[in-house]
């Protein structure tokens, strides 16, 4: 039975994958050439006007290891064009249309015009005053940057960093961008690549995920939102929409049920097209009963935030709800949320932030949601999101090997993985961006990386599993 089992998951998985190339094959090519220039707009601006990097390290990092099916065009579309005082970037794929365009907000990062837009759209984009969020907080650890001393660096603590900057043990070592292990009170060791800093900031990808549910856990705190109650997705208020039954549990568990093509995490039109998520996100069908099957799914995410934004129905106070209820009451002063043009979160993926931020956001766990004695998550919301969902991935890839099992926007790393304690449990984004949560061992893990999309993953339960070794 159990092989069986296996047979059939393997299968869905060799179908699953046939048909996210068949998607993308069918595309127009015009198609593809403007979402792979949105996509040279897109992460030239944020790594530009939120990472402050170089065109260079953009190059070398941001520009590298993309999408095998995006390279083709890839190369042969010329450079992205930053226009350093205006604060945009503009890329070119077609003698026909407008470059696609990126443009920066101070706190909100850069947002994508749609595709076909001239840049005198950049007056409709949506905004808010956050210009204040960046503050250099010399505050002892974690509260602020005051990092005077390293606590229980040890030499094998060190070697095991070392291993993962220098040999193929974990992932490959020439990707790497950081790497840092802290507890609730001290900063214990971190490390960059070169020209980097513990204040240069990169893309979460899906880590921004758990960013989401953390933010989501604030409103839930505030008595804004019910996680057992229907999602409010007003592009779903038509009287009978089945969809309607789909709560926000259901949302934040990836188990809405809705569908989201064969492969959940292409949401490219949205992502690198300029499209808003209320046109492609709240759009699909059911295709399972809510709550009856886990499918990872970056619409679900979406529609999470979407869900906060309908409740809000206050623009200017949802632009303004991430920084001002979560990143900055915890000292994430170096990370930008950012939206689509009309100003929805794009809180799947596009959330830019440093190691030491994601940090903080582990130790508010740690702390089961209280910062400084004041509670920021609601009691328990760290148990929530880390309590396996009632529909689960499987437990094994096609090689046979562990994969970790779903909570609320957060994996789980229980003890079938060797060396793991049965409590850790960990955001996970694309390019091997991981902040794991140990609550057993009071400890926060991070990961940055640039991993190539054909490349070697990172095996972030392994690289835990030894740094509790090495700080037994």
């Amino acid at each position: 039975m159990k092989t069986g089992k296996r047979k059939i998951i393997f299968v869905s998985m060799v179908l699953s994958l046939m048909a996210s190339s068949a998607q993308t094959i069918d595309l127009n090519p015009a198609t593809i050439k403007a979402q792979v220039a949105g996509y040279k707009a897109a992460f030239t601006c944020s790594a530009t006007f939120n990472g402050g990097k170089s065109f260079d390290m953009i190059k070398q990092d941001e520009l590298t290891g993309i999408r095998v099916d995006y390279r083709e065009y890839y190369d042969a579309l010329p450079d992205a064009k930053i226009h350093t005082k205006e604060k945009y970037v503009s890329a070119w794929y077609s003698d026909a249309m407008p470059p696609r365009f990126a443009v920066w907000r101070p706190g909100l990062g850069c947002t994508q015009l749609p595709t076909g837009a001239d840049l005198s759209m950049r007056e409709h984009v949506a905004t808010a005053d956050l210009s204040y969020m960046r503050i250099m907080s010399i505050e002892p650890w974690p509260f602020g940057n005051g990092v005077s001393e390293r606590g229980n660096t040890t030499e094998a603590l060190q070697e095991i960093i070392n291993d993962a900057f220098t040999t193929h043990k974990y992932g490959d070592p020439t990707v790497m961008s950081a790497a840092l292990v802290t507890t609730p009170d001290k900063l214990l060791i971190e490390q960059y690549k070169a020209d980097y800093t513990p204040y240069t900031s990169q893309r979460t990808w899906s880590t921004a995920k758990s960013i989401a549910a953390s933010v989501i856990g604030v409103a839930v705190e505030k008595g804004l939102l019910d996680v057992k109650a229907p999602a409010n997705i007003p592009e779903w208020s038509a009287p009978g929409d089945p969809r309607q039954k789909i709560t926000l549990e259901n949302l934040l568990h990836m188990a809405s049920g809705l569908d989201s093509t064969a492969a959940g995490n292409r949401t490219s039109f949205v992502y690198y097209g300029g499209s808003l998520v209320t046109d492609k996100a709240t759009r699909n069908m059911l295709e399972a009963a809510p709550g009856s099957r886990y499918k990872y799914a970056n619409n679900d995410t979406m529609l999470a935030i979407r869900s906060l934004r309908a409740t809000l129905d206050d623009d200017d106070k949802m632009l303004k709800f991430p920084a001002e209820e979560l990143f900055r009451k915890i000292g994430m002063h170096n990370t930008i949320a950012e939206t689509d043009w009309q100003g929805n979160f794009i809180m799947s993926s596009q959330v830019w932030t440093t190691p030491r931020d994601l940090a903080r956001l582990g130790i508010l766990y740690l702390n089961d949601g209280l910062w400084r004695g004041k509670r920021i998550l609601p009691e328990g919301w760290r148990d929530y999101v880390s309590t396996a969902a009632p529909a689960q991935p499987p437990k094994f890839r096609r090689d046979g090997s562990v994969s970790a099992g779903y909570g609320a926007q957060f994996w789980l790393y229980p003890s079938r993985f060797s060396g793991m304690p049965d409590d850790a449990f960990s955001s996970a984004g694309n390019r091997g961006q991981y902040m794991m949560i140990i609550p057993s061992r009071n400890l926060v893990i991070i990961r940055r990386g640039y991993d190539s999309a054909d490349g070697q993953r990172f095996d972030i339960a392994r690289f835990s599993a030894d740094i509790l070794k090495a700080l037994e």
